[in-house]
């Protein structure tokens, strides 16, 4: 403990270091300002209301990585979810465009232009996002509009798009002047301001409701704990492919003849796969409760049968994880791309043959551990579903009966619990952090001082003698 609070007392020792510190808390504190700056024409209680009962909605969904801006909606109401998906899209496409994917290759000059195009499908995106807002919004029977009309219109686009604008531009400034990911942190920073109200009502539920005892709030504080030691240990987890250089005469000097390893993380699509799977399945809910669904019995059954806690939607939620693992993976890693690149340097893998066989080999190991990490990544999200409100056998056709007979409440009803956070805010949460934190002891350990962990060590300069 004596030496993380040493490492954290050297961060402010270094004044570099320091300042891009404070710089990322005071672009933090300018996002969370911002948060509380409702959109103009707008009925906020009202929508409060109408957001409240659509938690498990696609609105829901999104508040989540907005930080309750949805809820409020306020200038930011759109968050930081036209740049993600602009980032997606874009990355998606340099498989299919060859002008993107010679631009990928190109090195910065060429990453400078895909981001450039990515900030302008951010502002298209939002200016999209934001007219559908405003027409939904006046559509609406609550009345969360008082004033409708093309006024409000305009001023919603201008507002939403020019937040989500200024939200993407925090985030690059973060990233280039600041310390870690700065469109990661403003996501987590949007989860973790849930924190306090967490405790809270944990205090609540134990100490003036009585909800909870002891012994249950220490099973919940366990599950976290594990939970979080969990995704770190996964996380960090990845398979090592011992690569071999054979060594080469170029001009005097002889080239190559070292070992290292390619690195194959197990849960290579980060929360991607989880953030596409949940959209997909939240977008039925949303509209569930449209008057063309309500008057069509059969869509309306069709569309409660994938609610949350029924098992089709927690079969289909775990089928698409599992299919965006390997499409994400596939796109991101080339087997074939890494093989040619290994044989051109000299390189090769122990005991199998440069090219095609290197591919083939490379390809096995990659299907197995993306298959491990989307179990990985299913197990995490469906605890806090299971937690709160369990799973719904018993709405099995034929057997249902007899689960309902036979099975405890606590797995057909759940235990009504929160799990703080949830599975993907969990999962984000814990990777944002462990990547600042290594961003940070890597800044340490080039300025001569000792890092977080304990393997991180002091590096010593060339005139050090101890």
């Amino acid at each position: 403990m004596g030496k993380l609070f040493e490492a954290i007392a050297n961060v402010f020792r270094i004044p570099d270091l320091r300042r891009r510190v404070f710089f990322t808390f005071g672009l933090l504190a300018v996002y969370r300002l911002g948060s509380f700056v409702p959109t103009p024409g707008i009925d906020v209680n009202r929508w409060a209301d109408f957001i409240t009962s659509k938690s498990g909605s696609i609105f829901g969904f999104f508040d989540l990585f907005a930080g309750g801006n949805i809820r409020r909606l306020s200038i930011f109401a759109l968050g930081i979810m036209p740049y993600i998906t602009s980032s997606i899209i874009l990355q998606l496409l340099t498989v299919v465009v060859p002008t993107l994917e010679k631009l990928q290759k190109e090195g910065e000059l060429g990453r400078r232009k895909i981001t450039q195009w990515t900030r302008y499908l951010t502002v298209g995106l939002g200016i999209a996002q934001s007219f559908g807002i405003a027409i939904s919004l006046q559509g609406m029977r609550d009345n969360v509009v008082p004033h409708p009309g093309f006024g409000f219109i305009i001023l919603t686009i201008l507002s939403l798009t020019t937040g989500t604008a200024f939200i993407m531009w925090l985030g690059e400034q973060i990233t280039e002047r600041g310390v870690g990911n700065g469109m990661s942190l403003i996501i987590f920073t949007g989860i973790v301001v849930g924190l306090p109200a967490a405790i809270g009502n944990i205090y609540t539920n134990v100490f003036v409701t009585h909800e909870w005892n002891i012994f249950e709030l220490v099973i919940i504080l366990a599950m976290m704990v594990a939970v979080v030691a969990f995704i770190v240990l996964v996380e960090m987890g990845e398979r090592r492919i011992p690569v071999q250089y054979a060594k080469r005469v170029v001009g005097r000097r002889v080239m190559g003849g070292q070992s290292t390893h390619m690195p194959l993380k197990v849960n290579a699509g980060g929360v991607i796969p989880v953030i596409f799977a949940s959209s997909i399945l939240a977008f039925p809910q949303t509209i569930r409760d449209t008057p063309f669904v309500r008057g069509n019995s059969w869509l309306s059954a069709i569309l409660g049968s994938i609610a949350h806690a029924e098992p089709l939607y927690i079969l289909l939620f775990v089928g698409l994880i599992v299919f965006f693992c390997f499409f994400y993976v596939s796109i991101i890693f080339n087997p074939n791309e890494a093989a040619d690149n290994m044989r051109k340097y000299g390189g090769f893998i122990p005991g199998i043959r440069p090219g095609r066989s290197t591919a083939d080999y490379m390809d096995t190991i990659l299907t197995r551990i993306t298959f491990v990490g989307a179990l990985y990544l299913s197990i995490l999200c469906l605890i806090p579903d299971i937690m709160i409100s369990g799973i719904h056998l018993q709405h099995l056709p034929l057997i249902g009966n007899m689960i309902d007979k036979t099975f405890p409440r606590f797995i057909l009803e759940g235990l009504n619990v929160q799990f703080y956070f949830g599975g993907t805010s969990l999962l984000i949460v814990v990777g944002v952090a462990m990547d600042t934190v290594n961003q940070i002891e890597a800044q340490l350990i080039m300025r001569h001082y000792e890092g977080f962990t304990p393997r991180a060590g002091r590096i010593r300069g060339r005139r050090s003698t101890g």
